[in-house]
């Protein structure tokens, strides 16, 4: 653990270091080659069904994280009731990109793959703020979300109007997905507000594990008779991180600190 203070530090110089990475790194075009997944089969009159129909854990998992942070049990779990907002927007994502995930899948092409990355932000920068008020303040994590939720989806908007002008470029995107997925390990190393802190490792380890999936979408379809795709496992592990982090969030407890 590192004091909040020294995290508050160590949280700005690695922002700005994103940031400049951005800034400095050459234009990243979208590859037209990202839409062509390996299971293209149609089942039920759906077409690429595997990866339409495996988006079902992201609606789950938002619903019923909703319905947790509305209802009572949702209300106790927290120390502060601003802390429930960034969650709202986590679970809000999950559940949106069920239905934009789907939609892109349909027939993937960089319009619609917009539908698709826009909730994705919301969840990222939700949790991004959850962690921030968590681990440094709860009036630090509560202002920045807006501003954090106002990134992320400006991040898909600037891609889009890039590729609307011939000059498509991902390095904002990626930049606020590298930021959201490595600020958590960093956000760990500070004084917890609540138990089960390892539930982040493992909400992290979900979302390696999807990229890993993504990346080997072929390979794994070409394994055990095209039984499923690597793109189709990337949707069940990222869902499984959502319901770990409900998970987290219904068993969790204050710590002795506060």
């Amino acid at each position: 653990m590192i004091s909040r203070r020294t995290g508050v530090w160590v949280l700005v110089a690695f922002t700005l270091a994103v940031g400049a990475a951005a800034v400095l790194a050459p234009r990243i075009p979208q590859p037209q080659s990202y839409h062509d997944f390996a299971d293209q089969r149609r089942w039920l009159g759906i077409p690429h069904f595997g990866d339409v129909a495996s988006n079902l854990p992201f609606a789950l998992s938002g619903a019923w994280g909703l319905v947790f942070l509305l209802g009572q049990r949702g209300h106790e779990r927290f120390i502060d009731p601003r802390e429930r907002w960034a969650y709202f927007f986590v679970f809000l994502g999950l559940f949106l990109t069920a239905f934009g995930s789907s939609y892109y899948h349909l027939a993937p092409d960089n319009a619609r793959l917009v539908w698709d990355r826009l909730p994705m932000t919301l969840a990222f920068m939700g949790l991004v703020s959850a962690m921030i008020s968590e681990r440094v303040s709860v009036p630090a994590g509560f202002y920045l979300l807006p501003v954090l939720l106002f990134i992320g989806a400006a991040s898909v908007v600037e891609w889009w109007f890039s590729e609307a002008r011939g000059a498509g470029d991902l390095r904002f995107y990626a930049a606020v997905q590298v930021y959201a997925v490595l600020i958590l390990p960093v956000l760990l190393l500070l004084p917890p507000r609540y138990t089960r802190s390892r539930d982040f490792a493992a909400v992290f380890s979900f979302y390696v594990l999807a990229k890993i999936f993504e990346t080997a979408d072929w390979q794994i379809f070409s394994l055990d008779q095209h039984a499923i795709s690597g793109h189709t496992l990337k949707h069940l592990a990222a869902g499984a991180a959502g319901f770990w982090i409900l998970r987290m969030l219904q068993k969790r407890r204050p710590t002795r600190a506060q």
